[in-house]
């Protein structure tokens, strides 16, 4: 059993590890994100942008040294990260849109949701384009 534990952690090590720094960079947007727009009253879609960049640099940061373990190019690297990101932030801010002016849905819930689904697409982009071993 622990065989197959181990095998398997092995296997799916980038994803476990993306997972658990995306759940935290991801509280991390979240806290911020409410407290922009529940304490400062600060628009959700400006609110969104600060909280997701802070989230991305923080990721970017924990993921190059912790999960991914690739240290060169880290400007070029982080452009590429940051441009994901920012795809992810485009796509939160419609789900946003949607979820929150289209169906008036509640800001928090919506937001909750957004961070779920960017988090999948982000994580392909990533393990396959920002952190693959060898970088041009």
């Amino acid at each position: 059993m622990k065989g197959l534990i181990m095998k398997l952690y092995a296997k799916f090590r980038n994803l476990i590890l993306y997972g658990i720094i995306g759940s935290f960079t991801a509280g991390l947007d979240f806290v911020v994100f409410t407290a922009l727009t529940k304490y400062v009253g600060i628009y959700y879609i400006v609110a969104n942008c600060i909280s997701v960049l802070v989230g991305i640099t923080t990721s970017f940061i924990l993921n190059r040294s912790i999960n991914f373990k690739v240290k060169d190019k880290t400007g070029k690297r982080f452009v590429i990260f940051l441009t994901v990101g920012l795809c992810g932030l485009l796509l939160s801010n419609l789900i946003l849109y949607l979820g929150i002016d289209v169906l008036n849905g509640d800001e928090v819930i919506v937001k909750l949701t957004s961070i779920v689904l960017v988090v999948f697409f982000q994580f392909l982009l990533n393990k396959f384009i920002t952190f693959k071993q060898t970088i041009k």
